[in-house]
């Protein structure tokens, strides 16, 4: 096992750049990747997040750069925004003492600023897949001369519909490079798309934390998705939370969502891909240091989080992969201490739960909802227990004497205690209970079947065309829209907010399907992927909504 940098055969220059970085070992996914990429072969990684793969790959590229190139000698493709401006920082850093000249690209960003450095010349671009199509296509961005490619985050580039958008980029690369693939988990797409575009891939697995059942309190609560918000409230009231970590579906959801919670009494932050890389760690440093006790979170952006004391981790939207779960869960009851992990599940998503209940070979438990009258008394028994803790430490002259002078006036003792009992929960306005609606459950056998209807089934859509989940039309693909006629919505808005955001032509998105709560658009098979890589942007008259394939 290699036990220092020194031992891979490094250059000088960037063992000097690893050392004024502080790292003295490489971790294990790093003493795997390194010589396997030094060697020339393609390799697979998979491991844990917060494991060091960045470096894993960024330095036998910098080791192999030439100098003096007027080409692009490396290629690293990243999900998002912020990733890819991780990896281009990390790059920059380890090849600091090599000059060496990286580029991040990602869409929002200037195209003019861009294109100038790409005809100066750069040894290594990193970018999002949209915006290096763009680059490609106005044929600014030559790939015809690279010698690696890494796809980092392989997962979630597939679950943000970008494969054909990497298999496009892939094509216009030689077919002798190199390719590394990173990817926390290993669904079966990505298994084709190493198949179809590696060469006798090399894998190195670093196997992740075994969950502990025994560690880790796991429960689920039955809710209906619109109940999904008073639920969690409900919730803050009586669990023993120091810290949570919330995990949503989307940017516009974890925004949302913290909104809500800060507005009912929660305060809570966001972690998601629209912060910059020094507002994240300035986030982080407040949960870390306990000044911020609940952070809500995408599972991209939580990527490399590696925080020991979470007490909570609550999954408000459920993945759809279980091995996300499992990286989730992770998170908490580390270092030896007890975690709670909760679930929010919806009826129409019970096969997902049994999904992860099989992948994990562990039952959740199935628990109740906090009724009004268990918060009343939890809130009651609080109160009590601080007043209590008063009156052991006998700590309270100064009251004491404003009780005397009021008692002085001839007021009643317990009216005065009374009084400041009231005073004291008067916070506890602006926590109202929310009300819950009574859940439907659905037959297990049902969801199995037909698990489409967790996005549009007969009760969500009243209209016969409105449930229909493909376009007629040769090469198109139908999406939903989680926005409807509820919400005043006009096909004119939906093809105005779709063209803009993703930057695709109007005339070019097809039949439009709009129901109560629900839109379907079909747009042409190859924007599918650059739509969707929008979510998080889309909003008609400041209503926000997410696409998704129907």
């Amino acid at each position: 096992m290699t036990t220092d940098f020194t031992s891979l055969n490094l250059h000088p220059q960037l063992l000097q750049a690893i050392s004024d970085l502080g790292y003295t070992e490489p971790t294990p996914i790093q003493a795997g990747i390194i010589p396997v990429m030094l060697a020339g072969h393609d390799v697979i990684g998979q491991a844990q997040t917060g494991t060091g793969k960045t470096a894993a790959f960024s330095l036998p590229i910098l080791q192999n750069l030439q100098k003096d190139q007027g080409h692009v000698q490396a290629l690293a493709l990243a999900p998002t925004r912020e990733l890819a401006l991780q990896v281009a920082n990390a790059m920059y850093e380890y090849g600091q003492h090599l000059g060496v000249r990286v580029l991040a690209v990602y869409g929002g960003s200037s195209y003019s600023r861009q294109i100038t450095r790409l005809k100066k010349g750069v040894d290594v671009v990193v970018g999002t897949p949209g915006r290096l199509l763009d680059l490609i296509e106005r044929g600014v961005l030559d790939l015809g001369r690279v010698q690696t490619i890494v796809l980092d985050e392989a997962d979630e580039m597939l679950s943000m519909g970008f494969v054909e958008d990497i298999e496009s980029i892939l094509k216009e690369t030689p077919a002798e490079r190199q390719t590394a693939l990173f990817s926390a988990t290993l669904p079966a797409p990505i298994r084709r798309l190493a198949d179809k575009y590696m060469r006798e891939p090399q894998s190195v697995t670093i196997q992740r934390e075994q969950v502990t059942v025994a560690a880790i309190e796991q429960r689920y609560y039955l809710v209906n998705e619109w109940d999904k918000l008073a639920a969690l409230t409900r919730l803050f009231e009586v669990e023993p939370i120091t810290s949570a970590l919330i995990f949503a579906r989307t940017r516009v959801g974890t925004g949302e969502l913290a909104n809500e919670l800060t507005r009912r009494g929660f305060p809570a932050e966001t972690l998601n891909g629209d912060l910059s890389q020094e507002l994240r760690e300035r986030v982080l440093n407040r949960f870390r240091q306990n000044q911020v006790k609940v952070l809500v979170a995408t599972d991209v952006a939580a990527r490399g989080l590696d925080i020991d004391d979470i007490s909570h981790v609550i999954n408000f939207d459920l993945p759809e992969d279980p091995e996300i779960y499992v990286h989730r869960i992770g998170r908490t009851g580390r270092a030896g201490k007890t975690g709670i992990a909760i679930s929010l599940v919806p009826p129409r998503e019970q096969f997902r739960l049994r999904k992860i209940e099989q992948f994990t070979r562990h039952k959740m438990t199935r628990a109740g909802l906090p009724t009004v009258e268990d918060i009343a008394k939890f809130r009651n028994d609080q109160l009590l227990e601080q007043v209590s803790v008063w009156l052991r430490r006998a700590r309270y002259k100064r009251e004491r004497e404003m009780v005397d002078a009021l008692i002085a006036e001839g007021h009643d003792p317990a009216d005065i205690a009374a009084a400041a009992l009231k005073i004291a929960r008067a916070e506890e306005k602006q926590r109202p209970i929310a009300e819950l609606s009574e859940v439907q459950e659905r037959p297990e056998r049902r969801e199995r079947r037909q698990p489409r209807e967790r996005v549009m089934g007969p009760r969500r859509f009243g209209s016969r065309a409105a449930r229909e989940t493909e376009s007629h039309e040769d090469g198109m693909v139908r999406l939903s829209l989680s926005i409807g006629r509820k919400q005043g919505i006009r096909p004119a808005d939906i093809v105005g907010s779709i063209a803009f955001h993703a930057d695709i032509p109007g005339h070019s998105i097809g039949k439009i399907l709009i129901d109560d709560r629900f839109t379907l658009v079909d747009v042409p098979a190859g924007s599918v992927g650059r739509v969707l890589a929008k979510n998080g942007g889309y909003s008609i008259r400041r209503q926000p909504f997410v696409v998704e394939k129907a």
